[in-house]
């Protein structure tokens, strides 16, 4: 579902990444911090967006998820966010 064309899905999808992060095995956290991350980076809905990224946060409290997985956060422009959007992209590429 992080994958859908509805805002709102990608939202509740991130959403329930969140709610489960303690179930995920190293391989599944890594691998879903790579996709939340290149979905972040083009996320267009900053409700979406934010879910993307506290959904990030979360699995990087695994412990499973490094610098790498989060890479494509580097693409987005800190300037065009809003304040609260921008310390959760600087608080995990500073990690």
């Amino acid at each position: 579902m992080i994958l859908e064309v509805d805002a709102q899905a990608r939202e509740r999808a991130a959403d329930e990444v969140s709610d489960h992060v303690g179930s995920y095995s190293s391989a599944q956290a890594s691998a879903l911090a790579t996709l939340l991350a290149a979905t972040a980076a083009s996320e267009e809905e900053n409700s979406a967006r934010e879910a993307e990224l506290h959904a990030l946060i979360e699995l990087a409290s695994t412990g499973y998820v490094d610098l790498d997985h989060l890479s494509p956060l580097r693409e987005i422009v800190l300037g065009d966010l809003p304040p609260q959007l921008r310390d959760y992209v600087s608080d995990l590429l500073e990690g």
